[in-house]
């Protein structure tokens, strides 16, 4: 089993392969560059180099958000046209849920944080022990302050990762104390290994979807969006 796995909704642009034991490649350029004008001169050496044709994977995991709108949909699509082209599945990862992996093994609650402007984050809550990972709430949008209120309320040790850790880390540490950890640089951000792990597990499952089931997964309005509701008085 080959599974293809690829993130670019955060800051990071990054895919990789794993097999049923092993990572095989992984690709990731955090170097502020468009995802659009990087991504498929990585993933096409990282096959290259790999030795492996796009033809052998069984199934093109992609992280389908939230986080940049814009490399949301870069990844989706380069995830369905690659699936497209060898008629093989696809397996929607959410973006959180894929950051949050590399914590499992942290004992407390994971809380994956995306910066989404205007001091609110993007974030989802797993509970994380011994190497289970169970979620506790849905992927959201939310004020910082509400979040940090709400793991106030929950009395663990909690592990930050994402973006969101560059802009808010002090007012958490402020917040939460001693019972704030940050994930190490080679987790903090999105990892294409970690979306192909998460598709391979979905995948021995049988959650697979086709090509034209893979869509973007953005859970708020772009900004244009609501100024058009907004001025339509809705």
């Amino acid at each position: 089993m080959l599974i293809f796995g690829i993130d670019t909704c955060c800051m990071a642009a990054t895919a990789a392969i794993v097999d049923d034991k092993k990572m095989v490649a992984q690709t990731v350029l955090n170097q502020g560059k468009t995802h659009s004008q990087i991504m498929m001169p990585q993933v096409e050496e990282m096959f290259k180099i790999a030795e492996i044709d796009p033809q052998e994977i069984d199934a093109f995991a992609a992280a389908q958000g939230p986080g940049s709108f814009t490399g949301v949909r870069i990844g989706v699509a380069t995830a369905k046209a690659m699936a497209q082209a060898v008629d093989k599945p696809c397996i929607g990862i959410s973006t959180l849920e894929a950051l949050a992996y590399s914590s499992k093994y942290f004992d407390g609650i994971a809380a994956p944080i995306l910066d989404a402007r205007r001091d609110q984050v993007y974030n989802a809550l797993f509970d994380c022990k011994k190497g289970i990972m169970k979620r506790m709430t849905e992927d959201r949008a939310l004020m910082l302050g509400d979040l940090l209120e709400e793991l106030k309320g929950l009395d663990r040790d909690v592990i930050f990762m994402g973006d969101g850790v560059f802009v808010f880390e002090e007012e958490i540490k402020n917040t939460l104390g001693s019972r704030a950890f940050f994930a190490p640089k080679t987790t903090m951000m999105n990892l294409g290994g970690a979306v192909a792990e998460l598709g391979a597990e979905k995948f021995k499952n049988g959650e697979t979807i086709t090509y034209g089931q893979l869509v973007p997964s953005y859970v708020r309005l772009s900004q244009a969006e609501r100024d058009l509701l907004a001025k339509n008085g809705k």
